[in-house]
């Protein structure tokens, strides 16, 4: 909060969201001195913004009574699109390190007009979801949006990284797209360190610094196809690939893009995974409508023998029979 105008700014944001507040007060949330404040105060007035301020010991600031900024001006289906966007995005888990989808919710209810600011809150207190809320791993707001501005603009960006191990390491980075994917953010692009394609996550992220460096991303490059891949490809204890008797498109709407790879082959679909847990994979296959050859591991196997025994003692329970 460097820049003067950004000052002004919040300061008449201070004035809008607290009945009065003393000079030393807004110093302090400023991050200025009082002299400065009284600055800002004067380039308020000088925009036609009444703040009023009252001398002595316990004088302050405030905005003058009755006076409301002039509302917000969008159509019923426009804050509509606003409000709902801002809750499908706390949803998904897609905020920053600041409150930001609280505080722009508190802005908007604020400002717009009684006619829309009832019927929104309406729908903010009713509206259900079918999905859980994600837990997010939330990115700097300004790390974010430097990584989207150099990416858009083609220019390399250093970066200040934190492993999962704890490592910190100084690289520089040509982004070639910023994902979200399931409560987290990622950057995917050329690392200059390891000179190779790699995917980092936004929140390990503690900085970034830009370069004049200019790249050009791959024809073609998908960062979302890479991403999934990537995490596809993880680090699980086993293997799998089975062959699945039925059309790609469907079979790839049911499967999870981040868990599976598929290709189209002759016989059927070829779907390649890894996996911590076999039973977790039984579960997969067993809920898809179309047959299937395990190729490996032979284990997963056993995994759906076990499953079918578990579903046949559950059909042939009676209602009076306690689960074994």
């Amino acid at each position: 909060m460097t820049h003067p105008l950004t000052r002004v700014l919040t300061l008449l944001e201070l004035l809008q969201s607290n009945a009065r507040l003393t000079g030393t007060e807004l110093a302090d949330r400023l991050d200025t001195d009082v002299r400065t404040v009284r600055r800002y105060v004067s380039h308020l007035r000088e925009l036609g913004i009444p703040v009023e301020a009252e001398r002595g010991r316990h004088g302050g600031y405030r905005l003058a009574r009755g006076y409301r900024m002039p509302p917000l001006v969008l159509t019923n289906d426009e804050a509509l699109a606003v409000v709902l966007g801002l809750l499908a995005a706390e949803r998904l888990g897609m905020g920053t390190t600041a409150p930001a989808s609280a505080g722009a919710l508190a802005k908007i209810g604020r400002v717009l007009p009684h006619s829309l600011r009832e019927p929104l809150a309406a729908m903010r207190e009713t509206l259900s979801f079918t999905a859980n809320a994600v837990i997010g791993q939330t990115p700097g707001t300004g790390v974010l949006l430097a990584l989207a501005q150099a990416s858009r603009a083609g220019t390399t960006v250093g970066i200040s990284h934190q492993s999962w191990r704890q490592e910190q390491t100084e690289r520089d980075i040509d982004p070639y797209g910023v994902v979200f994917h399931t409560g987290r953010w990622y950057v995917v692009g050329h690392d200059h360190l390891r000179d190779s394609l790699r995917t980092f996550r936004i929140d390990r992220v503690a900085s970034t610094t830009p370069r004049t460096r200019r790249f050009t991303a791959p024809v073609g490059f998908d960062p979302v196809a890479h991403l999934t891949s990537t995490l596809a490809q993880g680090a699980y204890r086993w293997e799998v690939e089975v062959t699945i008797h039925g059309p790609l498109d469907e079979i790839a709407r049911r499967l999870p893009r981040s868990a599976v790879t598929l290709t189209a082959q002759p016989a059927g679909v070829l779907m390649r995974a890894r996996a911590d847990r076999l039973d977790g994979m039984a579960h997969l296959l067993a809920s898809l409508e179309w047959p299937f050859t395990i190729h490996h591991p032979d284990e997963l196997r056993q995994a759906l023998k076990d499953l079918a025994d578990l579903l046949t003692a559950a059909a042939q329970r009676q209602p009076e029979e306690p689960p074994r």
